[in-house]
Formats: structure tokens, sequence, C-alpha cells
């Protein structure tokens, strides 16, 4: 179990109901994006827009490892001039680049430290 100090606990695993870390990584770069581009979309859409995100990824097998990841943000923009659309994808493109901290990790690397420790 995963546990947030807000108190939500997430399962993972590779069973039912389980996320697995991967899948955990790939949510984690989709939420990223959603709450670093809602104020575009909301200033552009209204505030009860809905929107899905899909992230997809290309694994490595050989070296244990995702190789890259398309995020997709889908919403109905059928309201919006061509223009208008352009100027929503560019603000919400550009707000993503400033805010998402995953994506920045994710696309700059970082490094990790394992500690194990006992406890009684």
């Amino acid at each position: 179990m995963g546990y947030s100090s807000e108190g939500p606990s997430v399962r993972i695993g590779h069973g039912e109901g389980e996320f697995t870390p991967g899948d955990l990584l790939k949510l984690a770069l989709a939420g990223c994006n959603a709450t670093s581009s809602d104020a575009r979309f909301s200033a552009a859409l209204g505030d009860d827009y809905q929107a899905s995100i899909g992230v997809g990824s290309q694994y490595d097998q050989d070296t244990n490892r995702f190789t890259h990841m398309d995020v997709e943000i889908v919403t109905d923009l059928s309201d919006l001039s061509d223009q208008e659309r352009e100027r929503l994808e560019q603000r919400a493109t550009a707000a993503i680049d400033r805010h998402c901290t995953v994506g920045h990790t994710l696309t700059n690397g970082m490094t990790t430290r394992v500690v194990i420790s006992s406890e009684f």
C-alpha cells in the first residue's frame, strides 16, 4: 500500500485492483499535466470543462526502463475557432512546460538512493 500524507492510499502490485509502479509513474505524469494546464483550459472552455488524459509509453525490455512517454489531453474544443484552439494549445503547453515537476524530472533525470532500515 502507498499512503499520502493527506490520508488517501493506493494498492501497489501486479494483481487485480493494484497499480504497477509504471502505472503510477504514468498517472503522476498525467496528473501533473492536468493540474499544470487546468487554469488555461478553464479560462478558454469554462470551469465545468471535462478532459481525459492518456499516457502512452515505449518500454525497452533490455534496459528495463521507459524510453519515451506521450501525453494526450482530450477535451471538446469544437466551440473554439482555429485561432482560439491554437492559442489554447500554446498556452496550455507553456503552462505544462513551466509547472509540471514530474515532467521536468523525467526529462532531465534525477538520482535516487535506497536506504533499508529496521524498525522495532
